[in-house]
Order: C-alpha cells, then structure tokens, then sequence
C-alpha cells in the first residue's frame, strides 16, 4: 500500500536533508546513495535520487526535493550523525525524529573552548614534526607555526570570505616567516620541511581520495569534480608558498631538503601518539573514543612503514590507507565504537602529510623539483588506491554487495 502523501513528503524531505549533512561530513557519493536507497526501502518508499558532492535531488511525482550540501560539519559532530544512519537504515528512526536530530546536531556546541582547540592544533602540528623531522628545532617551529595557523583558523571561522583566502594566507606567512628564521638562525635543512606541518589543515587530501572512490564506482561527474577541487587547493597552497619565495628572493641552494633525525628512532612513535592528543584537543571527540583512535592511528602509521621498508616510498601510502580502511570497516562493526566514516578520518589525516610535495612546490620555485606535483600526486592516489582495494576486499569477505553500508 502506498504511503499517505504527507507521510511520504516527510520522509522523503528527511531523506533530502540527511544526505545532505552526510555530504557536509565528507562521505562518498556511492556512500550516501546506497544509505539513503536503503532508508527508503525502510519507509517502504519509492525515492529517485540524484546525488553529486554538493546537491542532492531525493523524490519525484510532485514530491521533490533539492537541497545544497549543507555546510561542513565538525569532526564531533559526525558521531551522532554516524549514529543517527545506522538508526535510521534499521528502520529505528521515523523523519519526525531523525529531522529533530540532525536540528540538534547542527546546534551541537564545542566540547572544549576555542583556545583549547586552537593549542590542539599546535600540538597536532608538533607530532606531525616529530615524524616528518623528528629535530628540536623543526619541533619548536612546527609548534610555533600551528599555534599561528590555529588562530587564523578560529579568526576567519565566521567569515566566508576570509575563509577562502586562508589557504594563500596561511602557506605565505609559514613560508616567509620560516625562511627569515632560516636566514638568520642557520636552521638550513629543517627550512623546508618546517612548511609541512602546519599547513596539513589545507592539504587536499579528502577530495583527491574521494575522487578516486567515486570514480572507481562509476560515478565520473563527481569524481572529476572532487579532483579539480583538489588541483584548485593545492593551487592555492602552492601560490602562497611561491609568492612568499619570490618576495625572498630565495635561491637554489637555500630550498633544500634532507630527512634528519636527530631525537632518535623512537620520535615517529611519540609522534603518532602526540597525534592522538591534538585531534582530541583541536576536534574534541567523545572522551570514549579515545582508545579506538590510538589504536587506529598506531596500525596505521605501522602498515605505512612497513609498506614502505618492503616496496618503497611511493607504495606506503597504498599499504596504510588499505590497512586504515579495513580496520575502520571492522571496529564500525562493533557495538561500542562509532561508525566506520568517524574512524576513518582521524587515520587518513595521519597519511596525508607523508605526501611531501608541498617540499617539491617550494623547490620548484627556485628551480628544483621539476617532478613535485608528480610526487606529490602519485602519494595522495596511493593512498586513494589504498582505500579503495579495502573497500574491494571487504565486500569480497562480507560476500555482499553492499557491504559499503558499514560506513
């Protein structure tokens, strides 16, 4: 029997607006079809669905609706969202309640103050020195820079326009202030690798490894469009970054780059670790969720090192990024731990940074590094390539297509 037409307008606008916030987290196109296909068969429900990265078109026969994607949530704020799809693809969820939800979401305050959040990201900065180039100065400079970074982040939260420029602004102030400081201290090879850090925020990562996924599935007009939104931010880091080396005046010899370490081998290690207490400071996740993601980050960061020891550097990406993702998909199985989305992330902001090409783009601009945007290409789709086998795999042992709903 069909369903009355009010109820069917109520569910069909829920429908709508969860997959909206769904594309606000960050979850594949195929993701949220197949999540929302499986919600309207839970409503016993006929929902044509038009989904791309930032519009979804849910209903038909004078009952549609077309929503934007709605603005990005926080990282805390994906918990109940993860919760609120499981419920609501088991039927445990009338649009009623699920609208009231994703209305309290979306009102969710921070779980700690702003400056905690912005020391977080400092801290998150550090760690990310401690395995990139594990030095005392690279590690007070990181801290340094992030603690900047931190406060443009919080200082342009409210304003769109300034939001856009944050990329340019923030790659021109770590470029020019690390530079002088080089010039002046002699810090010599820790100059260029002192860029990373800081600006991970901004690395295109997500869109890169979305656009691999969605492409691999199919879906072409919103992989192409997750890529070129990836060329363009990393267009705009490397602007930054360039403007500031001209500004210099910076030569050849002064771009240079080598791996160091001078605090042991036991640096990386502390790094992961360090990690974890940033991305609890700077994203404030449930106080629970804290055990998972240290287990989560340290598999990580060991599969991609062993991946790299045994087939090399070009390959660590792809060995982390599909140990990451099968991790994700079992722990999201387990009744106690959020969805497989919520694990997911914290481990891939960890592999993002060993794609050192920010390194090549500031060699490049003084005449170096003329395979930079190669490199740095090539890490990022590893990774991408990485997540997508896991998916692959996991179907194949779950031994049903739409195994992908465990996110």
């Amino acid at each position: 029997m069909a369903e009355p037409l009010d109820e069917r307008s109520a569910a069909v606008r829920f429908i709508a607006r969860l997959g909206s916030a769904m594309l606000g987290a960050d979850y594949p196109v195929p993701i949220v079809r197949r999540t929302l296909d499986t919600i309207a068969e839970q409503y016993r429900i006929d929902c044509p669905l038009l989904v791309l990265p930032n519009f979804i078109q849910a209903g038909d026969r004078g009952q549609t609706t077309v929503l934007r994607r709605e603005d990005p949530l926080r990282y805390d704020q994906t918990f109940p969202l993860g919760e609120l799809i499981r419920r609501a693809t088991l039927g445990q969820v009338t649009p009623e309640e699920g609208w009231a939800e994703l209305d309290r979401i979306h009102t969710l305050s921070r779980r700690f103050p702003s400056w905690v959040g912005i020391l977080g990201y400092a801290v998150q900065s550090a760690a990310y020195a401690l395995m990139l180039q594990p030095t005392l100065v690279a590690l007070v400079a990181a801290s340094g820079f992030g603690l900047l970074v931190g406060l443009l982040e919080w200082a342009t939260r409210h304003n769109s326009g300034l939001r856009q420029l944050l990329p340019v602004l923030s790659a021109f102030l770590v470029t020019y202030v690390a530079f002088t400081l080089g010039r002046l201290l002699h810090m010599g090879h820790d100059s260029l690798r002192v860029l990373i850090p800081p600006l991970t925020l901004f690395l295109p990562g997500v869109a890169i490894t979305l656009s691999v996924i969605e492409s691999s599935t199919g879906d072409m007009v919103s992989g192409s469009a997750r890529l070129m939104a990836g060329f363009l931010r990393l267009a705009q880091l490397a602007l930054g970054i360039v403007i500031a080396i001209q500004l210099l005046g910076l030569s050849s010899p002064e771009l240079t780059d080598a791996s160091v370490n001078t605090l042991g081998p036991w640096a990386p290690w502390l790094g992961v670790a360090v990690y974890a207490v940033g991305i609890v400071l700077h994203l404030g996740p449930p106080p629970g969720f804290a055990k998972w993601l240290v287990l989560v980050l340290f598999i990580t960061y060991g599969a991609q090192l062993a991946t790299a020891a045994a087939f090399g550097g070009y390959t660590s990406g792809f060995g982390g990024g599909l140990a990451l993702m099968l991790c994700a998909l079992a722990l999201g199985r387990l009744p106690m731990t959020p969805a497989a989305q919520v694990i997911l992330a914290p481990g891939f902001w960890l592999l993002v940074p060993s794609s050192v090409g920010l390194i090549g783009i500031a060699e490049l601009a003084g005449g170096q590094g003329s395979n930079a945007i190669i490199v740095m290409l090539v890490s990022m789709m590893s990774i991408a390539l990485g997540f997508a086998t896991g998916l692959a795999i996991w179907s194949g042992i779950m031994r049903r297509g739409d195994a992908n709903l465990d996110y």
